[in-house]
């Protein structure tokens, strides 16, 4: 007998919110990109609905599935409100074989995947969401990279036939670590001036690693505004790569981690530099909602949680600004953009920088093929997605590429390596503020 995928219904009830107008279908990467029915929401929840029905699905509807990038694009594009981005994840959980939400029973409605792709996706949970393990491999990408054997691996088609995740992960690899290099955080950096607010900081994994310049950046910008930052030493994975790829029970794991973290550093705000961390940080009512010893606990952290630029607009900048001459093009990350609805507020700070000129692009909010771990799983429709980002961001032909997401960092940088044009900087939000707070020269973000 199928295993019941959908125990509380509401799977069910999300899908029936979908009247099948249409409106998501322009604004789908993955639709542009193919024009499949399919491969866009509105038929991927007409394949959750026939799941529903029946209880089970074949390799097509998992394929499909895993095609989406999570980007949301949809969800602001909807008149009626789908909630795409927690069908999608429930369809996920289904394709990862994650239990049900009774704790009862199996959600596996989909075929299991292949031992090699259980394997790849084990090797990239084990990693990536532990600063510690993700740190270790620092070394030896330095001396691939020193050598050159990384293009050597990068040439190889019998690799990229037969490990094409490692091939991808190998091609994304930041050839540094920014403008900073990682060492030991200290646990409070104070206000400058007056205090304004206590904010905790959170330091992620990805940006820990491979981005330790922005938290630094982020924190000396928290400082001059005023604010003291409490950095949890006991603070680890927030969740979000976990839980965009179905994996709810180790996603919740991490989010009850965090919330004790945080609990503990009793701050009036959490402030977040990585678009994909922020949007599941403001969604742990929802990842924890049916465990009653963690549903309140997580309301209360979720209300706090806030974006680097949304958190310094609600406060109001008040450190000057000095002259930065340089057009900078702004990319909208999409969790922060379609997910959080934050637009407006970084292309403020931005142009509160005298000598800033803000370029934007010409392809709108398109995701650029990062999306979580996309561009390791599905790396030829990542990679496409990353040339059109490219060719965009050239045609502003700005000085500088700004963004709020270290995947997105990672995927523009390879994306523009590989398209033959010259080497274009780029930076987060918070380096540029930083800059201009500092006094620095421009060229400091374009080293």
């Amino acid at each position: 007998m199928a295993a019941q995928p959908d125990p509380t219904g509401e799977l069910r009830e999300l899908a029936s919110d979908c009247v099948h107008c249409g409106f998501c279908l322009p604004a789908c990467p993955t639709y542009q990109l193919w024009g499949e029915e399919m491969d866009s929401p509105r038929g991927r929840i007409h394949l959750i609905t026939q799941i529903l029905d029946s209880g089970q699905g074949g390799e097509a509807a998992a394929a499909h599935f895993d095609r989406c990038l999570g980007c949301m694009a949809c969800v602001p594009a909807c008149p009626s409100g789908v909630r795409y981005d927690r069908l999608i994840e429930g369809a996920r959980a289904w394709a990862e074989g994650e239990p049900d939400e009774s704790g009862t029973g199996s959600a596996r409605v989909l075929p299991a995947r292949s031992r090699r792709e259980r394997a790849m996706r084990a090797a990239i949970f084990a990693t990536f969401p532990y600063p510690r393990r993700l740190r270790l491999l620092l070394a030896p990408l330095r001396a691939a990279q020193r050598t050159r054997l990384d293009r050597a691996v990068l040439r190889s088609s019998a690799l990229a036939r037969f490990a094409p995740e490692a091939v991808a992960a190998l091609a994304v690899a930041p050839t540094s670590t920014g403008r900073a290099q990682a060492g030991r955080w200290p646990e409070r950096v104070a206000a400058r001036g007056q205090r304004r607010a206590v904010v905790g900081m959170l330091t992620g994994c990805v940006q820990s690693v491979f981005f330790p310049g922005v938290n630094q950046a982020t924190a000396r910008v928290l400082a001059a505004e005023g604010c003291d930052v409490v950095i949890p030493p006991t603070q680890g994975c927030c969740g979000a790569l976990s839980a965009h790829s179905g994996r709810r029970a180790e996603a919740a794991t991490f989010a009850r981690r965090t919330i004790e973290a945080f609990e503990r550093a009793g701050v009036d705000a959490i402030v977040v530099n990585a678009a994909g961390c922020g949007s599941v940080m403001k969604e742990y009512s929802d990842l924890l909602a049916a465990d009653p010893a963690w549903a309140d606990r997580a309301a209360a952290v979720s209300r706090t949680v806030r974006d680097f630029s949304e958190f310094l607009a609600e406060l109001g900048p008040v450190a000057p600004r000095a002259d930065l001459e340089l057009t900078v093009a702004y990319h909208d990350a999409c969790h922060l953009g379609h997910a959080q609805r934050i637009t407006a507020q970084p292309r403020d700070l931005l142009r509160g920088i005298p000598g800033l000129k803000l370029a934007e692009l010409g392809d709108g909010a398109t995701c650029c093929g990062s999306a979580g771990i996309y561009n390791l799983v599905q790396p030829e429709a990542a990679a496409e997605l990353g040339a059109r980002k490219a060719s965009a961001v050239r045609a502003t032909a700005a000085d500088l590429l700004v963004s709020a997401n270290p995947g997105c960092a990672l995927q523009i940088t390879r994306a523009l390596a590989a398209d033959g044009g010259p080497p274009l900087p780029m930076a987060h939000v918070a380096e540029v503020i930083d800059a201009s707070i500092r006094a620095l020269p421009a060229r400091s973000l374009l080293g």
